[in-house]
């Protein structure tokens, strides 16, 4: 069911979950978090549909502001979303103009379930320094996509996240390795990783994750990282570990599920290695309160001792 206010006031839309929760169509009790989704109005769709997936392993309140134009009238329409419409969660949407078009803590904070943990995710851009914005503030964690198509490439937006970076503040092109990460941690359980002298990360031009994928194995390795885009296809497609033994290399090819692990004198390897939807990722986030201190580190440690300029085929 979605309840449309429009026109409205934060103290109306209060006063109609108030109404619903007496009437049995929204409930509160078993959420565990409050999760803000801070975009644009026309953005709002896609961002419910990844929270909603989400909410069904973590219960939660749903508070979504839309941004509008500031050019417009002040005013606030919002929508009330609950039973199939909001997947384990109860939707508040806030669409805003004029004067209210602003990130606000103020539209926020009568929406926030007590005592719970405040998540804030920013699908597209993102404050310059996430835990100084308004809604950053109140948060427990900030959760940020540098691979958001905002204008700003990759290196840019890597590079501004880390010189704003606090505690608590994480990243989905991050999260979007955590199985790349663990496959290629379990390489260095069969080999001594002070045998790897370079390392070549593979993956789409102007990619986050590719990028944060070198900055993690130069933190660990403190070796030469070279970023290459030698192929085609979104994402991450290759990790090349470079040995006097015998190179290793994990490589996936185009959208396919599966990657292939080749190792000297040994069988190749069929591992399961899908690409992970938005959805995904923010359910991985949402598992965790408390902050992500080696991400953190690789931010500080590993990506400044990175070259984020990728290597192209015919500049070798």
């Amino acid at each position: 069911m979605i309840v449309e206010l429009s026109g409205t006031t934060v103290d109306q839309v209060l006063k109609e979950i108030g109404r619903l929760r007496e009437s049995g169509g929204v409930v509160a009790l078993g959420r565990v978090l409050s999760l803000i989704i801070a975009t644009t109005a026309d953005s709002v769709e896609e961002a419910i549909e990844a929270a909603n997936q989400a909410s069904r392993e973590h219960p939660c309140r749903i508070v979504v502001l839309a941004t509008g134009d500031q050019r417009k009238q002040t005013g606030l329409d919002a929508q009330i979303r609950v039973g199939g419409d909001a997947g384990a969660s109860d939707v508040v949407v806030l669409y805003t103009s004029g004067q209210n078009a602003v990130e606000s803590a103020t539209l926020i904070n009568g929406f926030l379930l007590p005592d719970a943990p405040i998540v804030v995710w920013w699908p597209g851009t993102a404050p310059t320094i996430p835990a100084e914005s308004p809604l950053g503030r109140i948060a427990h964690r900030r959760i940020v996509d540098t691979s958001a198509p905002t204008g700003v490439d990759a290196p840019t937006a890597l590079k501004l996240l880390r010189e704003g970076y606090r505690a608590g503040d994480t990243d989905l092109s991050w999260t979007r390795l955590t199985m790349w990460r663990n496959q290629v941690a379990a390489i260095f359980d069969t080999i001594d990783p002070a045998s790897v002298l370079a390392a070549t990360v593979d993956g789409a031009e102007n990619n986050a994750a590719t990028i944060l994928m070198g900055a993690w194995l130069q933190m660990q390795l403190q070796i030469p990282i070279t970023l290459a885009s030698t192929g085609t296809g979104p994402g991450l497609r290759s990790v090349r570990l470079v040995r006097r033994g015998g190179d290793i290399v994990l490589a996936r090819n185009e959208e396919s599920p599966v990657a292939f692990l080749y190792q000297q004198d040994r069988k190749v390897q069929r591992i399961s290695l899908p690409r992970r939807s938005r959805q995904e990722c923010l359910t991985e986030e949402l598992r965790r309160l408390d902050p992500d201190e080696f991400f953190g580190r690789v931010l500080a440690q590993g990506l400044p001792a990175t070259n984020t300029k990728a290597v192209h085929p015919s500049a070798r």
